[in-house]
């Protein structure tokens, strides 16, 4: 099984909403049947200013763009489509397309370039994938959101502890005031919380930490002391 068969969007909470950006109204009540039978709510918009008012007023996960219309060139939607809401996919349909085009739509950030006229399937597939490769970035983006928490949270225990020791630990305290980040190897810290517990950076602590107890505040009252004479 592929990764885009594993991450198929099947059986949706919410349906992914799908604008379609066409003035062929033919071809774009066909697409929106095509798009509705597989469980996609869509719109239609038959000129770029609409289609531009439509992301405006709502999300949409998907573009279905074609690039002639009557009044905007459907590349500068798409490219304002992208630089506004860069986490929609965008799915090319023209029946003008040249190999400059499609590389010009690639460069920007479209999933996929379909000549007309394409098949029901070949539209299928390109707009599953596109949504597919959407869900996999978002569930990247909320791993690596959540590795950032947790190692924020590793931090903000890792600094509690070393000041709770420097109230409760005269050894350590010389140890830290003496030898600086020396005194800290066996401590899950980073370079910048080192940083800021041996220089006393009390702004960088309260902003990653919070607000410090008054025995935490001890060593590092000490510390600025030292660093003013």
């Amino acid at each position: 099984m592929t990764v885009l068969q594993e991450h198929t969007p099947r059986n949706y909470d919410m349906p992914p909403h799908i604008l379609v950006m066409e003035d062929d109204l033919n071809v774009a009540r066909g697409l929106e049947m095509i798009l509705n039978e597989e469980g996609y709510e869509v719109n239609l918009a038959g000129t770029g200013a609409l289609a531009m008012k439509a992301f405006n007023e709502k999300r949409y996960d998907l573009l279905v763009a074609d690039l002639r219309l009557p009044d905007i060139d459907g590349m500068e939607v798409i490219k304002q489509v992208k630089s506004d809401k860069p986490d929609t996919e965008v799915v090319v349909i023209t029946g003008y397309g040249t190999t400059a085009a499609a590389v010009e739509a690639m460069k920007i950030g479209v999933h996929d370039f379909l000549p007309k006229p394409f098949t029901d399937d070949q539209i299928k597939s390109a707009v599953n994938e596109a949504l597919v490769t959407q869900a996999i970035r978002a569930e990247d983006k909320a791993t690596k959101k959540a590795e950032t928490e947790q190692e924020k949270l590793i931090q903000k225990r890792a600094v509690s502890q070393v000041l709770n020791r420097t109230a409760e630990d005269a050894e350590f305290w010389k140890d830290l005031m003496e030898n600086g980040s020396t005194a800290l190897e066996n401590y899950q810290l980073s370079m910048e919380a080192k940083a800021a517990i041996v220089s006393g950076d009390l702004k960088w602590i309260n902003e990653n930490v919070g607000e410090l107890t008054q025995k935490q505040l001890m060593f590092i009252y000490k510390r600025l002391e030292r660093e003013a004479w």
